[in-house]
């Protein structure tokens, strides 16, 4: 069943207003085994307050019908592993030696951190996938306010897991009611305000579900009782990085009052933006004379693109670097997965991407594997 979110995540305002609604988008970003038959779809629908201005989703799913198992995010690349890597460097610089991590299910972060400073490294997950080489301890579930460790830990971390949160501020409650006085909260988000001022297709879906920009964090981290310490950017358009100290003394903020036209202004351009984006695809595959023709990205992208109206009829495959999504199929659609590689066979690949942050790394990549490749973007 649907869950009801009418009110603003931030004020409680009931007066939330319809930006834009997804008719039947597929409910998983992820790829599968089974049946197309046994794919669901649900209306993803966008609004925004007239209080604060926030853009957020409702209704929402189920969790477990967001995240019925692990769809490798943030596993594989260049990028995230760079990201990691500075993560671990940031979380170093506290030199906490016992640590929890909500949401850390492939234990990337821990063994990055590792190869830095030792610590006690705890892990809860909903979903535990861990790589090879992985030593943090793993607790299969969801933190909440009534989650409880036998220890006291230095530091709370989590990479990438608060834009998944249906109430954040609930979420910020039950940290600073586990995180003592004096100790840190230390987080990546993804940098949202970037990312919808640049049009990266990506930003809100059914698992990000409120846009959680900058100035949002930083409002809510000052009303529950955290002092940002430290806030360091990884790449302009990727990540921000905040180290924040639970504090009961620090002083509440407010929020400008002009994010609703601004923020209201920005996704409908974002719209517009991808359906004319689509348009001008469809129009130049309609003149493509061969099948050579691929859609890079099993995950979100290329079901948004599909959304908005990409003709998928002659798309051959979905490009995927994650090898545990090869042979499978992409959740929601008809298109199996395949590796790059597949392209040093082919002519004159015409390969349609939209990979925001990762768009310029994923090129050159196939360029690399076949310099004949044409893009469209």
């Amino acid at each position: 069943m649907p869950i009801n979110r009418p009110q603003d995540v931030l004020t409680g305002s009931t007066g939330l207003e319809i930006l834009h609604r997804f008719e039947s988008f597929p409910v998983f970003m992820g790829c599968v085994d089974h049946a197309c038959s046994e794919d669901v779809f649900a209306d993803m629908d966008f609004y925004i307050s007239k209080s604060s201005g926030m853009i957020q989703m409702n209704p929402l799913l189920p969790l477990e019908a967001v995240y019925p198992v692990s769809h490798g995010s943030g596993r594989v690349g260049p990028s995230w592993d760079a990201h990691h890597q500075a993560f671990a460097g940031f979380i170093a610089s506290s030199s906490p030696s016992k640590v929890l991590e909500i949401g850390g299910g492939h234990g990337m972060l821990s063994m990055r951190y590792n190869e830095i400073s030792a610590a006690s490294w705890i892990i809860i997950e909903p979903n535990p996938d861990p790589v090879e080489g992985c030593q943090a301890t793993l607790i299969k579930g969801f933190f909440d306010k009534d989650f409880r460790l036998c220890e006291d830990v230095d530091a709370v971390v989590h990479s990438h897991v608060f834009e998944h949160m249906y109430a954040p501020l609930d979420f910020l409650e039950s940290l600073k009611s586990f995180i003592k006085l004096g100790k840190r909260l230390i987080f990546s988000v993804p940098n949202m305000r970037v990312m919808l001022e640049r049009k990266f297709t990506n930003c809100l879906n059914f698992e990000h579900t409120l846009y959680l920009a900058d100035y949002y964090i930083e409002w809510m981290l000052a009303n529950c009782g955290f002092r940002i310490e430290n806030k360091e950017y990884f790449r302009s358009d990727h990540s921000i990085f905040y180290s924040a100290i639970r504090d009961d003394k620090i002083t509440k903020t407010v929020l400008d009052n002009g994010l609703y036209y601004l923020n209201k202004n920005l996704y409908l351009s974002y719209i517009d933006e991808h359906y004319n984006l689509i348009c001008t695809i469809n129009s130049r595959l309609a003149n493509v004379k061969h099948d050579e023709i691929f859609l890079f990205g099993a995950h979100v992208q290329s079901q948004y693109l599909i959304a908005f109206g990409l003709d998928v009829s002659r798309v051959r495959l979905v490009l995927d670097n994650d090898v545990s999504k090869k042979g499978k199929r992409l959740y929601g659609t008809t298109l199996f997965v395949e590796q790059p590689d597949i392209l040093i066979s082919c002519k004159t690949p015409l390969v349609i991407i939209r990979a925001g942050t990762f768009h310029t790394e994923i090129t050159k990549q196939i360029l690399k594997i076949n310099p004949a490749t044409e893009f469209l973007q």
